[in-house]
């Protein structure tokens, strides 16, 4: 039952993120007053909802297992380091849409699974805003695509071989480089007035609406994604295998009984829980 419970939360928080992306295509043109006054109004509402959504879940995993617990405390302490990591990129500011929160979310969500690495990716980005002042009306729509950035990755094949693995972590860390870019940019552009053949236009249908779209992203974001993607994979080369050993060890490290139910999804081996 817990865990149907916390399907349909999951699904909930899908649907609810997917209409906060495509709502404004269903309204007439938009201007960029018109993006001020609808993000003032829906993003502390999404973001409202995303906390409440993120505690209800961190509720219903603290009344399971006593590992449970243990994997509760290794989020929190895994979201402060990665909102810390945020500060690098004031201090040390480097070209393009780079930031090292994303490999550590990556990471997390590979290791610890799906529901962990949607925890870690929104309140990751809800954290490193807060302590940064990166606090805006695109924060909720940052916070759903860092969330499904760590839910897919906890839906990766296990690879056996570390090489295969890394590769794997690479090719997923370039891609999300992408297309974190291509998620975020929806939620501003259907309010850009500019060229006709980049900017959205209501009623244009499905097809002409993506190749308007594919031109905008080409000339205001391709660049900007560049230095994410070849950021990720660097720094997934540099600390990605220490943090995955680490990571693992941690994970390990429990055991659970035939039928118990964790945050991280990981396979019941009997025995009990023990450290």
């Amino acid at each position: 039952m817990r865990r149907l419970v916390e399907l349909g939360i999951y699904l909930l928080s899908g649907f609810i993120g997917v209409i906060a992306f495509i709502y404004p295509f269903f309204l007439p043109q938009l201007t960029a007053a018109d993006s001020s006054t609808a993000h003032a109004t829906v993003a502390p509402l999404l973001t409202t909802l995303l906390i409440f959504i993120n505690l209800v879940v961190l509720l219903i995993e603290i009344q399971g297992q006593t590992v449970s617990a243990k994997i509760v405390a290794a989020l929190g302490v895994l979201v402060a380091i990665t909102a810390v990591l945020r500060f690098l990129e004031i201090l040390l500011p480097v070209a393009g849409g780079f930031s090292p929160v994303f490999v550590p979310i990556i990471l997390a969500g590979y290791v610890f699974g799906y529901r962990f690495g949607f925890l870690m990716g929104t309140l990751s980005m809800l954290a490193s805003a807060l302590i940064t002042g990166y606090v805006g009306p695109w924060l909720p729509f940052q916070m759903f695509a860092a969330g499904w950035m760590g839910m897919s990755a906890g839906w990766l094949p296990r690879l056996k071989k570390p090489a295969l693995e890394m590769g794997l972590l690479l090719l997923f860390s370039i891609f999300w480089g992408f297309l974190f870019g291509l998620i975020m940019n929806l939620y501003f552009w259907p309010f850009v007035a500019g060229d006709p053949a980049t900017s959205w236009q209501p009623g244009a249908g499905l097809p002409d609406g993506v190749r308007r779209y594919a031109a905008f992203y080409l000339v205001t974001s391709l660049a900007w994604d560049i230095g994410r993607a070849v950021g990720n994979s660097a720094l997934l080369l540099i600390l990605g295998r220490p943090t995955l050993r680490a990571l693992t060890r941690f994970r390990n490290r429990f055991h659970f009984t035939v039928g118990a139910s964790t945050m991280s999804g990981a396979p019941s081996t009997g025995g009990g829980a023990h450290v």
